[in-house]
């Protein structure tokens, strides 16, 4: 499974941040990035809380 972002709707509120550090940061320039790669074992069910915790529909799963 990954997570993706559309940058168009993120706005960088930073719920995806405080329950997954792991996978989700800030650049300098305040842009959400998000580690290339499948999500490790355990990170999942986090994702899945990540994207419904944002406020404004930018994450999705996607396998």
């Amino acid at each position: 499974m990954k997570v993706g972002v559309d940058p168009s709707l993120c706005e960088a509120h930073g719920e995806c941040m405080s329950i997954l550090p792991e996978v989700f940061d800030l650049d300098e320039d305040e842009v959400l990035q998000i580690r290339d790669g499948e999500l490790a074992d355990g990170e999942e069910a986090l994702a899945e809380r990540a994207v419904a915790s944002c406020p404004m529909g930018a994450l999705r799963l996607s396998r």
